[in-house]
């Protein structure tokens, strides 16, 4: 429980067997490779050709193959199934690569060719449309003039005057007429037939009135011969379509070959851009990186079969920052890695939150939740989730978190007396049962002792605080920095016994000497002040104690009734679930309960399952972390197959 202590690697391997160590530092997956030393190119050795473009194109049409797959024939698998498992040594082998190429670019083939009877289908249809306004005229369509005559087709809105368009073509030609053939809301269908020599004087005078022409360009026939071939030609397109949708479905026996395929070439790609951080000459390569200190034992009997020369040594101070972070837990505290992540992992030089944080985050969740049936809803869930479709890695610790999260649920419900907040006890009335029946025991009731509640969430926070205090004093001492240690946490402990003992005098134990505690609250104020003003100087040390006094009195106050929502959440929890009860116990009819119950409690339980989630992260993220967390780690990226449809065993 623990940040893994990391070393940096650096090996000098025989050029020739640069891609068997590769493959086999992959199946190790325990290395991150990073970028050599500048100073390398000036000793000669040259940067080595990792261009991965090739692989991530074909990568891309793997991917769209499968995801063709999935749209004209979705996989059908068991709710919940888990990812099938693939041999690493099968995950390495690019053998099969060629074959899955050849198939993928078949199956996008055939999208290529739907595509086309699509777009012509689509063209039909535009034509149909285009064609309606002139199915009554016996006239073919491509008629655009005579020896003499010319034949204008066109439209003009609706709300034109016919008879201004009619007398504008007199006045522009004596040997011109409009013919309108179709009308409806929008425009009218028009014909306009003149002679040569006056073309342009009448589609002039048509202009203002908004003259749109229409040409219909390889239609020979009329407009219902037209129509009639459309729908004849899409009908063909139609087959056409199912015939390469068929072809389509039928290539779903490649499915799988064409998921290993993705994630073969997905496990090639991570080699190749690792082995662009190379360096090497014409008989030798240079790399190196970043290793567990706990796997170097692994790995020297892996180099020693093979011509290499390697060394490893602890990063140096300086180096730290630039040092990759992984977490080592247990089953308990890997829940908490996807809070971590969400925030920030911790500087390698830092602590790892997580076994510090596990107690309290389990705790307040159950806290806000409190509620037993809520609580079996997320153990169920979570149990059935991690027996079928067997979990890895950020989805485990997802699970895991769900589970411990329920437990605390189920826990703190019982001590509130909650189960779908009171719906025992609305179902003994609508059955006639005697007052009180279904009422369960609890020690506490957020409803009737929310002040109650509302002390406790505050002494909740003031331990957390202090925890991530005494966090913060460990490692200030643990630096050589006792003196901060002290004159900052210690004096805001010293502080808080004085006014534990001072309030203590004037509430339950007046046999406390009142004086004792304003004595030692004397002294922790003055080492409060001390403390924020022994690193100014002149008039800055004077301004900084009313900086000190108003941070201190500020920050505490506001940090401590930051907790009061774990009583707020508690509370709205229960009185949601409480009110859609007593809503469905209004018609006294067990079916009319159940129907309210299940949409109110599905409602009330999914706005707690989020929002108990972010309070909680808020509450550890902001004030707990606040207190001694040192952010800004890095993730340790290792080269390692991280397949995508497939699940390998551990190496």
């Amino acid at each position: 429980m623990a940040i893994v202590r990391m070393k940096k690697l650096r090996l000098m391997a025989a050029r020739s067997e640069k891609e068997c160590l590769l493959r086999e530092l992959e199946r190790f997956g325990c290395i991150e490779f990073s970028e050599l030393d500048s100073s390398l190119a000036e000793a000669g050795l040259l940067r080595e050709n990792g261009d991965a473009i090739g692989l991530k194109n074909l990568q891309n049409t793997l991917l769209h193959a499968i995801s063709l797959l999935d749209r004209y024939s979705p996989e059908k698998k068991p709710l919940l199934s888990p990812k099938p498992q693939v041999d690493l040594n099968d995950l390495l082998d690019e053998t099969r690569l060629s074959h899955a190429e050849s198939e993928a670019e078949v199956i996008n083939g055939l999208e290529e060719k739907m595509k086309r009877l699509t777009g012509e289908e689509n063209r039909q249809s535009s034509l149909l449309e285009s064609l309606k306004p002139w199915m009554e005229l016996d006239l073919p369509l491509d008629t655009a003039a005579t020896e003499r005559c010319v034949v204008l087709w066109g439209s003009i809105p609706a709300r034109v005057a016919l008879e201004d368009v009619v007398s504008a073509i007199e006045q522009a030609s004596d040997e011109a007429e409009l013919f309108q053939i179709s009308m409806d809301k929008s425009s009218r269908a028009v014909l306009v037939v003149c002679i040569r020599e006056d073309v342009a004087a009448v589609q002039e005078c048509l202009r203002p009135y908004g003259f749109t022409a229409i040409t219909f360009p390889g239609e020979h026939g009329t407009a219902r011969e037209s129509s009639d071939a459309a729908r004849e030609r899409m009908g063909i397109l139609a087959g056409e379509k199912e015939a390469v949708r068929q072809e389509i479905v039928e290539k779903a026996s490649q499915r799988a070959e064409l998921k290993l395929a993705a994630d073969v070439v997905a496990a090639s790609i991570s080699r190749t851009e690792a082995e662009g951080r190379l360096m090497g000459l014409d008989s030798t390569v240079v790399m190196q990186g970043w290793l567990p200190a706990e796997k170097e034992e692994d790995l020297s009997r892996i180099l020693e079969n093979y011509d290499c020369a390697w060394e490893t040594e602890d990063p140096l101070p300086e180096e730290y920052p630039d040092v990759p972070v992984q977490l080592k837990n247990n089953r308990i505290t890997d829940a908490l890695n996807m809070v971590t992540n969400m925030y920030s992992l911790p500087a390698y030089d830092g602590v790892d939150p997580n076994p510090l944080m596990a107690p309290f985050f389990i705790l307040f969740y159950g806290l806000m939740m409190a509620d037993m049936g809520y609580g079996l809803i997320m153990m169920v869930a979570a149990l059935v989730a991690m027996a079928r479709i067997k979990p890895r890695k950020g989805t485990l610790s997802f699970c895991r978190l769900l589970l411990y999260g329920g437990i605390s649920t189920f826990i703190m419900g019982a001590l509130t007396g909650g189960f779908f907040g009171n719906a025992p006890e609305q179902i003994g009335k609508i059955l006639g049962k005697p007052e009180g029946w279904g009422v369960l025991p609890s020690l506490f009731n957020p409803m009737k002792d929310s002040m109650l509640v509302l002390i406790g969430s505050m002494v909740l926070g003031v331990i957390h605080l202090n925890t991530g205090m005494v966090i913060s004093a460990v490692e200030k001492v643990k630096k050589g920095d006792a003196a901060s240690a002290l004159w900052e946490e210690g004096s805001l402990w010293v502080t808080l016994v004085g006014i534990i003992l001072f309030a203590l005098n004037k509430t339950v134990a007046p046999a406390v000497p009142g004086i004792i505690g304003k004595v030692i609250l004397i002294i922790g104020c003055v080492m409060i002040l001390y403390g924020g003003t022994r690193g100014a100087k002149g008039f800055g040390k004077f301004t900084s104690i009313f900086g000190t006094l108003y941070n201190t009195l500020t920050g505490w106050f506001g940090d401590i009734l930051s907790y009061s929502r774990i009583m707020a959440l508690m509370l709205a929890g229960s009185v949601i679930a409480t009110v859609f009860n007593t809503i469905g116990g209004i018609a006294n009819n067990l079916i009319f309960f159940l129907v309210i119950f299940l949409i109110g409690h599905a409602l009330n339980f999914a706005l707690n399952l989020l929002g108990c989630y972010v309070h909680d992260l808020r509450l550890q993220c902001l004030e707990y972390f606040g207190k001694f967390y040192k952010d800004g780690g890095r993730p340790f990226a290792p080269l390692a197959a991280n397949p995508k449809y497939y699940d390998t065993a551990e190496y």
